[in-house]
């Protein structure tokens, strides 16, 4: 955005700012201009009101035009300012993760709900480590583990659960290869689930800038959920629950996969708050969960 640096005012930068996103297609271009603009102040955006008539200092003036560049290019708004809040929690993040969303919010609050007293659990394919920092934030007894095929995933990861869980233990490996027979009561996830149609469909932010890898799951969209609705009977403790992410209009097909197995007694479909079902918890059947 070359017009930021000849602007006089804080408020006709920012004018300039969201008329320049606007025109590339953001979805919130004032939203995202005030923040950026706070981040090029080191202020709020509270205080931009407060700066409006200001002079736009000049250093303030090329940063905020690189940053609002960015944007226009169509870069996530979290990965130009490093950081998105998930479950109340600050987590860093960029390109080598997906960004957290509200959404998966409703895999932390399923869980809660229906495994509130699990005591070793696994966030599976955990990206910027967000589902588990949050279950070990709300169930401090619980040992938490969290892993990701990627090791550039995992390294993001553990500066977030430093920052928020650091008991959390962070493990390289493919989806539940890794790990045990009955080594969890409670397996969380948020696998790729987007089907090979509809990548090229994709918002910009999320198909030229989120990693492919954590996206990207085959014809049906079903490739990782179907290896973990298969494979969480072994890892998963008797009475042991999985619950999962899945794209708009999959519930069904993965109710289907879990109902295959013959191995879960019970199944609950949740929708967000525009009653898309978006999270599958399947119980295993079987006694009580273990303690130690």
């Amino acid at each position: 955005m070359g017009v930021a640096a000849a602007i006089g005012t804080v408020g006709d930068a920012l004018a300039a700012a969201v008329a320049c996103l606007a025109a590339a297609g953001v979805p919130e271009p004032r939203a995202d201009a005030e923040v950026l603009l706070a981040r090029a102040l080191d202020t709020t955006r509270v205080g931009l009101v407060v700066a409006a008539r200001r002079p736009l200092p000049e250093t303030a003036a090329r940063d905020f035009a690189a940053l609002v560049a960015r944007r226009a290019a169509r870069e996530p708004l979290p990965y130009i300012v490093g950081e998105r809040e998930f479950w109340s929690l600050p987590l860093t993040v960029d390109r080598r993760v997906l960004v957290p969303r509200p959404e998966t919010e409703l895999v932390v609050e399923t869980a809660l709900r229906l495994a509130p007293a699990a005591r070793r659990i696994l966030d599976v394919g955990t990206g910027s480590g967000a589902i588990a920092a949050a279950l070990a934030r709300e169930l401090p007894a619980a040992r938490v583990c969290a892993s990701d095929v990627s090791a550039d995933a995992l390294a993001v990861a553990r500066a977030n659960v430093a920052r928020h869980a650091p008991g959390v233990a962070l493990v390289r490996g493919d989806l539940l290869a890794p790990f045990r027979a009955a080594a969890f009561d409670l397996v969380a996830a948020n696998p790729p689930y987007v089907t090979d149609a509809e990548l090229g469909g994709l918002a910009p932010e999320v198909r030229d800038h989120e990693p492919r890898v954590a996206l990207a799951a085959g014809p049906d969209g079903l490739a990782a959920l179907g290896r973990l609705v298969a494979e969480a009977p072994r890892v998963l403790a008797p009475g042991g629950w999985l619950v999962v992410e899945v794209g708009a209009g999959q519930a069904p097909a993965v109710r289907r996969l879990a109902e295959t197995t013959g191995r879960y007694v019970r199944v609950e479909v949740v929708g967000d708050h525009a009653g898309i079902e978006r999270v599958l918890a399947l119980k295993l059947g079987g006694g009580g969960w273990t303690r130690s």
